[in-house]
Formats: structure tokens, C-alpha cells, sequence
């Protein structure tokens, strides 16, 4: 005959044994991917507005770069985006080579954070002093855009000599430094 103890252990052993139906599985899945799909939208344009974030915390450097440069050297705003980077391990600055820059965005490709900048010298010409190459500008643009549309950001961004930051909610590169200064204003 069989006693209560008997009867009890082998409920258990059947029970331990049986594990999750498929149905149980499938809600468990489908509640991941409900969350997932709530989640992955916010994480990627938290992720873009950080890169614009970035990409005009770098424009803000390079406006400041192209002062320190202009009062330095006496040579105008610099010539180009390099003049204002240099080798890395370079001991002396020189006009060329005002090591003001990070080299990422220095050279090229001048991408960093998934934004490409451009920096245009306009305006007259200054005659370049004894010892630099190339002669500045009284003038310049400095530009980023971002490199793959509402992937990497959404908003390109400007500057020029007075040191304002504009964005442009398209994404578009400004042409000019009035086509700059006509976006709004970076708060």
C-alpha cells in the first residue's frame, strides 16, 4: 500500500520536472519585446542629442581656438581647420601648428561624434607675418553637420567671429556666414 509520504514525493518530482508550457514562454517573450520596443526609440534620440550636444561643445572650441589663434600669432583667423591642430607630440606651437585643437577634428577626416566639420576662412586676406605658410582671414565659418542624418544627429550647427552658436533643424550645412547668422540662436 501506498502511504501520504509516497503519494507526496512523487508530486513533487513530477512537478520539478515539468517546467514552463510554451504559452508561458511566448507571454514572457512578448513582454521583453514590448518593453524593448518602448525602450530602443528613447535610447537612440537620447543618443542623438548627445552627439549634438558634442558636435556644439566643438563648435564652441574651435570658435575659441580661432580667437586664442587670431591673438597669438597676428596672422588673422587661421587659414584652415589643420593650422589650429598639429602633430601629436609636438613640443612648440607655431602658426601652422597652433596645437589648439584636438586632432580629430584637426585633421582629416574632421569628424568626431558622428558630426563632419568644415571651417572656411572668408573675408579679405591677411598677409601672412614672418614665419607662417599661409596668411589668415579677417573672417571665417566653421560648420558641423551631422554625418548620417537622424542616425548620428539631426541639427547642424554654425559659427563665425562674433562666437554665436545657430542650429539648423534640417540638418543643412550653412553656405554663408548670413545664412549662419539668419538661423536661431543656440541657447
Amino acid at each position: 500500500m501506498i502511504n501520504v509520504t509516497q503519494i507526496r514525493k512523487r508530486r513533487t518530482r513530477r512537478s520539478s520536472a515539468e517546467g514552463f508550457s510554451l504559452i508561458e514562454l511566448l507571454v514572457v517573450v512578448a513582454i521583453i519585446l514590448i518593453i524593448a520596443a518602448i525602450a530602443i526609440p528613447h535610447l537612440l534620440n537620447a543618443r542623438m542629442a548627445a552627439t549634438g550636444a558634442a558636435a556644439a561643445e566643438s563648435i564652441r572650441t574651435i570658435t575659441t581656438a580661432s580667437m586664442a589663434y587670431s591673438s597669438t600669432w597676428s596672422n588673422g583667423f587661421p587659414p584652415s581647420l589643420a593650422a589650429l591642430g598639429g602633430p601629436v607630440g609636438a613640443l612648440s606651437p607655431t602658426c601652422d601648428q597652433a596645437l589648439l585643437l584636438d586632432p580629430i577634428i584637426s585633421a582629416p577626416p574632421f569628424q568626431k561624434s558622428g558630426y563632419a566639420f568644415a571651417y572656411t576662412p572668408t573675408g579679405p586676406a591677411v598677409p601672412p607675418p614672418a614665419g607662417c605658410s599661409a596668411g589668415g582671414a579677417n573672417s571665417y565659418l566653421v560648420t558641423a553637420t551631422p554625418t548620417n542624418y537622424q542616425v548620428t544627429g539631426v541639427d547642424s550647427y554654425c559659427s563665425d567671429e562674433p562666437g554665436t552658436i545657430h542650429f539648423d533643424t534640417s540638418g543643412a550645412t550653412a553656405a554663408s556666414e548670413l545664412a549662419c547668422e539668419l538661423l536661431p540662436t543656440l541657447q
